[in-house]
């Protein structure tokens, strides 16, 4: 049957083999097996269970034949690489995309960034607990003009996106330098050969798109090889039937300064010196030549600032006991930071903070908040602080989250103050001046008058209350406040100037109803 078949089809197959077009060589293959069952079947009946055994036996020998003559299927020289093309953000709403063809192999990657919380954690039996940086690869039928259900990952994807995410590690900067969890998903589009190394390159290109500052560029290849009786035979950037018909899938992938992964597919017992070094000298120079002509013209250097869609990082280092202050009893502090900014805190043991947020305002709103827990108020500071509780004595003023001062009656204004509730109520805002802090105690001493401007004797509520209330309710035959402020300014430009100032700012502060 196989002598039947060669006579009847070889030049045939020959010709339907030579394109590099791997859907119109299987298209013409087809049609050469629809001739010769027909033409065979009575002679010989079992030849549809032998066919495909037979038409594979003779490619294969058709294929290494024009190997070792240096001639590939598709016209290529043995060191030629197939077309080359680059693209970054095809999918705007994603935090870095970019997509990369070698041929009929393409694949799209897509680059997330999250917090550092959002690490993958690892149940497994060696001393590996997390994995920060996640490559996920797959393979859908359709890639390869198949139809199958779509399910769970196998062996081989689970393998080439172990092999890309290796080959991207020795690159990544720091926790320290990009405090990130980085999730990269290669979409093989189309295949035909070295999705792999495909995927390393598209990986590339998202997380340069994504503003990940990685140390240089990665690229992958493949290199095969031929073996006979009077020597060997390597080609560079295999596609599939060089893969299957040759030797060896040699991958290397790597920087224009080093390599990053290899992965070996070989098929003989074991691969001679020359050919491990002609690989590597095959494979480093097409890597150089994809990085500087495809990755690079596609993307120079990796973005500066990373896309608006994007969590923004600030990363703060705080005293270890402060931890404590800053998760609050049970923690309502932190909680609570977290529902006012909509940000997303990250404490580690050591002091350090992660703070991501979707906005810049978000993310300074919760370092600004952390940064006055821990803080320690230092003498001669001025702080816009909350009336908490009033004394005979005096009121204390929170000037810091959980930090409470002393402001005596006698520092609540530059004249004699017969009673606190005269200057201030619970709830008020009050402009105060860091006066003392007790290093045994902690106790913080502060002052009203030593922080106002000369003239100004005000600083309370939403828009200032006069300090001089207790000498207006002795004035007779004064129309008190009203909803629209109204105060006779003639009295007030007689005794008060500085309150007259005020009564006509009012009005254009938006003030809320006053009252004596």
């Amino acid at each position: 049957l196989y002598d039947a078949i060669k006579n009847m089809a070889f030049e045939k197959l020959q010709y339907a083999l030579d394109t590099d077009d791997k859907n119109v060589r299987d298209e013409r293959i087809g049609e050469i097996t629809d001739e010769i069952i027909p033409a065979l079947e009575e002679q010989f009946p079992d030849i549809n269970e032998q066919i495909g055994e037979i038409l594979y036996k003779m490619q294969k020998e058709i294929v290494r034949a024009w190997l070792v003559q240096g001639r590939r299927v598709d016209g290529r020289g043995l060191d030629e690489i197939r077309p080359l093309a680059a693209e970054v953000d095809l999918l705007p709403r994603t935090h870095g995309s970019g997509m990369f063809t070698r041929g009929q192999t393409q694949v799209l990657s897509v680059a997330t960034l999250a917090p550092l919380s959002e690490i993958q954690k690892l149940d497994g039996i060696d001393l590996e607990e997390t994995k920060r940086y996640i490559h996920h690869y797959n393979f859908p039928s359709y890639s390869v003009g198949e139809t199958r259900p779509s399910r769970g990952p196998g062996r081989r994807e689970i393998g080439h996106g172990a092999l890309a995410e290796r080959s991207l590690v020795p690159v990544l900067p720091s926790e320290d330098e990009f405090p990130y969890a980085i999730r990269v998903v290669s979409e093989v589009l189309s295949s035909n050969g070295s999705t792999s190394q495909g995927s390393v390159c598209g990986s590339t290109l998202a997380l340069m798109a994504a503003g990940v500052p990685i140390k240089a560029p990665v690229a992958g290849i493949s290199c095969g090889l031929i073996t006979t009786e009077d020597g060997f035979t390597t080609m560079v950037d295999i596609q599939g039937l060089e893969d299957f018909y040759g030797e060896m899938d040699f991958k290397v992938a790597g920087t224009k300064k080093g390599i990053t992964s290899i992965q070996v597919d070989i098929k003989n017992d074991g691969l001679p010196y020359e050919v491990i070094e002609e690989a590597l000298a095959k494979t480093r120079k097409a890597r150089c030549y994809i990085i500087d002509e495809i990755l690079l013209k596609a993307i120079p250097a990796p973005r500066e600032e990373l896309s608006a869609y994007a969590p923004k990082a600030e990363t703060m280092k705080i005293d270890v006991d402060k931890i404590r202050e800053v998760i609050g009893q049970g923690g309502k502090v932190i909680q609570k930071i977290v529902a006012e900014t909509g940000a997303k805190i990250d404490i580690e043991e050591d002091g350090t903070i992660h703070i991501f947020a979707v906005d810049q305002e978000s993310g300074k709103a919760a370092k600004d908040a952390i940064e006055a827990i821990v803080k320690e108020p230092e003498v001669g500071e001025i702080y816009n602080g909350l009336v908490k509780t009033i004394q005979p004595f005096g009121a204390f003023v929170e000037i810091l989250p959980g930090k409470d001062g002393l402001c005596h009656i006698s520092k609540l204004a530059n004249h004699r103050v017969e009673k606190v509730e005269d200057v201030v109520k619970e709830g008020d805002w009050l402009k105060v001046k860091v006066m003392e802090v007790d290093k045994k105690t902690g106790k913080i001493s502060l002052s009203h008058k030593d922080a106002i401007e000369e003239g100004e004797e005000y600083f309370f509520g939403n828009v200032g209350r006069p300090l001089v209330a207790s000498f207006l309710r002795n004035l007779q035959n004064i129309s008190v406040f009203n909803d629209a402020i109204d105060i006779p300014l003639l009295i007030c430009e007689n005794f008060m100037p500085p309150l007259s100032r005020l009564c006509r700012q009012l009005p254009s502060m938006g003030a809320e109803k006053a009252s004596p």
